[in-house]
């Protein structure tokens, strides 16, 4: 299994954008989106819409599945 950067497609609000995330990124993205009963573009989508515009939508999905992690484990 590679464990270096994979590039994915997604649909944010009808346009299509590449996003590269690391392969346990992307799981923990899936299994998020799956918990909240959503696809992964309409929580992509949302979490673009409330990003600083400053911070790039891989960088703002890391940081997303970091914080439901930490909330998860009572940080």
């Amino acid at each position: 299994m590679s464990t270096g950067p994979q590039k994915h497609s997604l649909t944010l609000r009808g346009h299509r954008t590449s996003v590269t995330l690391e392969p346990a990124f992307w799981q923990a993205f899936r299994t998020i989106a799956a918990e909240k009963d959503m696809a992964i573009n309409v929580l992509a989508a949302q979490i673009d819409a409330s990003r600083d515009p400053e911070t790039g939508l891989a960088s703002a999905i890391r940081v997303y599945v970091l914080e439901h992690y930490r909330k998860a484990a009572g940080h």
